[in-house]
C-alpha cells in the first residue's frame, strides 16, 4: 500500500510485537510501519475492527499503540528510536482502566 521513494538510510531497528523493523532515524513510528507494509495498529474496543493511521498529524486516535511499555500512545506523534518495543494495541490499552 506505501512503500519509500528512496529506500535509503533504513539504519534504525524497531520491534513490532518482537519482529525487527528496519526503518529510517526520524521517521515517526507510524510512517515507519506503514513504509514496512503493517496494516493493522490497533483494534477498537467495541467491535475489535482493524484500525491503522488515518489522519498522520494527532488528530484521531487510529494509530493508538503500545509504544516502550505505555499504551494509547499516537504513533504518529512519535519519533523512531534504536530499539524502541512496539505492540500492537488490542482494545482500549490502558485508557479504559482510567
Amino acid at each position: 500500500m506505501f512503500r519509500r521513494l528512496w529506500a535509503d538510510d533504513l539504519s534504525a531497528t524497531i520491534f513490532l510485537d518482537g519482529r525487527p523493523v528496519l526503518c529510517r532515524p526520524g521517521d515517526s513510528v507510524a510512517a515507519a510501519l506503514l513504509a514496512a507494509g503493517v496494516e493493522r495498529f490497533r483494534t477498537t474496543p467495541v467491535s475489535g475492527a482493524d484500525r491503522m493511521p488515518y489522519c498522520m498529524i494527532g488528530n484521531c486516535f487510529d494509530c493508538l499503540m503500545e509504544i516502550d511499555g505505555q499504551a494509547d500512545r499516537q504513533a504518529c506523534l512519535v519519533t523512531v528510536a534504536e530499539g524502541m518495543q512496539v505492540c500492537s494495541q488490542f482494545g482500549t490499552g490502558s485508557f479504559g482502566t482510567l
